[in-house]
């Protein structure tokens, strides 16, 4: 079946594929785990890493490896990998391809086409941006749905009623809120609010101020000007972080740190989850002012709200539930995997899309911003040529085509700017300008009042096409909305594409790339962790610890995997020893 349809949950922190067979949602494995963290990274041997191997890379080379690349999708600007230049397409379009080999190794055939899941609140040029790196990793994306939406068509293939739901999606990097209606087998986003800056990532942020702090108070020495220190220190913020989410303390340790005066700095810290959850009271603050502002869009009260369900990892963080169920007065639901609801939902809407009978729901879903243009007219009793014309209002169902007349402003006039924006200002500039075109040729003898309509279509990906006709001749033009400063031309997407290619030119080996540079990551940073600890300790280690420090270097240089594994090992036993 090399027709098949696969979904991805293409995550802030961590990504996922999956797919639907003999009717059931299959989230295919990689290396015995269904989740990839979404890091990419230059290896030592200028290889592609992708993955945990990346992830696991970061602490020792934070300037070769990227993470959360999805906060920077639609932007126009260039990341730093190495002695490498990418653009966040490219990064994204690494981990897509990755997921594409990944769902190939599994079902034994190529994989063409994906349904990709997107923030509900995504701005169209980073929808935009979404679908080039989908297409420079090879997919025809045939569908992108917003992931709120993508958890609430999981929930349905399980419950079938007829409620409202609130659906809170708090992740690595974004923050979203829907409410949705389940009607028996219709699944109706009725609102949908959000922010694409908040969260873990900001939670991560939170603990490793509060770190540096105490360093700077305690030792009275600033850490945060080495990049290494402070990956360093993230590791440790988002593992605590983890932790905090099932434990009321954990213990903050980190043993050499760095030095300050030949001195080595040490972290040893008691971190109780109260000080966490007060250090991150301000975001959840702000998460709750969207719920309700998503409610009332909705015309709806928190009394409407039958049952309120959790995606995404940062949920588990209890101060979250405990927020809810004081605001709801009802228990948010556990049972459904928020790390994997999302991606289940995608592969269900890929199996719709595909054909296949497993689920007969019909899906409607709402833009999450108002879509106009700027035209001249009257503000505080004076003209202004940038007032905002709302065509697609917010909150509008999927998909949605709408048609506004305007008109010229003098006779014979030849041309007409059509400036269009994203928001919600009735000042235009106040908006976000997503692209612009002109309409030439107009009627010369047409007068003031000549006509011409504007069509907005808004498809289901929630990506914008603007029409613009001239009534009386028929004379038209039309863009497509991909913003200039962050999409693609198909010259650049060839290029790209070729580009990415390359990075994976031998397939087959790229797994076993990944776990060698893995193995040799983690020589490396027991190595490193041996040499600081090696002055301290009795004469029998110091001789056991050279001898292996020495093994594993030769066994790096001589790419000996066999020796590498025992002496890693070895080295490692030690120093748990010494640690205990």
């Amino acid at each position: 079946m090399s027709d098949v349809i696969i979904g991805i949950d293409l995550g802030t922190t961590n990504s996922e594929v999956a797919v639907i067979q003999d009717g059931k949602v299959i989230i295919i494995e990689d290396n015995h785990t269904k989740i990839l963290p979404s890091f990419v990274g230059i290896g030592d041997n200028d290889e592609i890493l992708i993955g945990e191997a990346a992830k696991n890379q970061y602490a020792l080379y934070p300037e070769r490896t990227i993470k959360s690349i999805k906060r920077r999708m639609g932007e126009d600007t260039s990341i730093n990998m190495g002695d490498k230049t990418f653009t966040p397409q490219e990064i994204s379009a690494i981990i897509l391809k990755r997921l594409k080999t990944i769902a190939e190794n599994y079902l034994g055939h190529p994989v063409e086409k994906a349904v990709i899941t997107v923030p509900a609140y995504f701005s169209d040029a980073q929808r935009q941006a979404t679908r080039d790196a989908g297409e420079i990793a090879g997919l025809d994306v045939v569908r992108m749905i917003n992931e709120p939406t993508a958890a609430a068509l999981s929930y349905e293939a399980q419950q079938k009623s007829h409620k409202k739901v609130l659906v809170y999606d708090l992740g690595g990097g974004t923050f979203d809120v829907s409410v949705v209606s389940i009607e028996d087998d219709v699944v109706e986003v009725l609102a949908s609010h959000g922010n694409n800056h908040l969260g873990g990532d900001d939670f991560d942020e939170k603990i490793v101020d509060y770190i540096v702090k105490h360093i700077q108070d305690k030792e009275n020495f600033d850490i945060s000007e080495s990049n290494k220190v402070i990956a360093r220190i993230s590791r440790a913020a988002e593992k605590a972080k983890r932790s905090l989410s099932t434990q009321p303390y954990v213990i903050l340790e980190e043993e050499y740190l760095c030095e300050k005066d030949g001195t080595p700095i040490h972290l040893s810290l008691e971190f109780p989850r109260i000080d966490y959850e007060n250090l991150i009271e301000s975001y959840i603050d702000e998460t709750l002012n969207a719920v309700h502002i998503a409610l009332k869009d909705a015309h709806l009260t928190v009394a409407d709200i039958d049952e309120i369900l959790l995606v995404g990892g940062s949920t588990r963080t209890p101060i979250v539930n405990d927020r809810l169920y004081k605001e709801f007065g009802i228990e948010p639901h556990k049972e459904i995997d928020p790390d994997l609801c999302v991606v289940t939902g995608a592969a269900i809407q890929a199996a719709m899309i595909a054909g296949q009978d497993i689920a007969s729901a019909v899906l409607v879903d709402v833009t999450p911003y108002t879509f106009g243009m700027s035209y001249m007219g009257s503000l505080n009793g004076e003209p202004y040529p940038h007032l905002f014309a709302p065509i697609i209002h917010k909150n509008s169902a999927l998909p949605m085509n709408k048609t506004e007349a305007f008109y010229t402003m003098y006779d014979g006039q030849e041309k007409v700017e059509i400036t269009v924006y994203q928001g919600e200002d009735s000042d235009a500039l106040n908006n976000i300008q997503i692209g612009e075109f002109l309409i030439e040729g107009l009627n010369k003898k047409a007068p003031s009042n000549n006509v011409v309509t504007v069509q907005f279509t808004l498809d289901l990906d929630g990506l914008l096409k603007v029409f613009a006709k001239e009534k009386s001749t028929g004379l038209e033009k039309s863009i497509t909305i991909t913003n200039a400063l962050s999409s693609y031309d198909e010259f650049e997407l060839d290029s790209a594409k070729q580009r990415i290619d390359a990075l994976f030119s031998d397939e087959n080996p790229i797994d076993n790339s990944n776990k060698i540079h893995h193995d040799i990551v983690k020589a490396k940073a027991l190595v490193e962790k041996a040499q600081l600890k090696i002055a301290d300790v009795s004469d029998e280690d110091k001789e056991d610890m050279g001898d292996f420090i020495e093994q594993i270097n030769t066994a790096i240089k001589d790419d000996d995997l066999d020796i590498l594994a025992v002496a890693t090992e070895s080295l490692a036993d030690i120093l748990y020893y010494l640690d205990e």
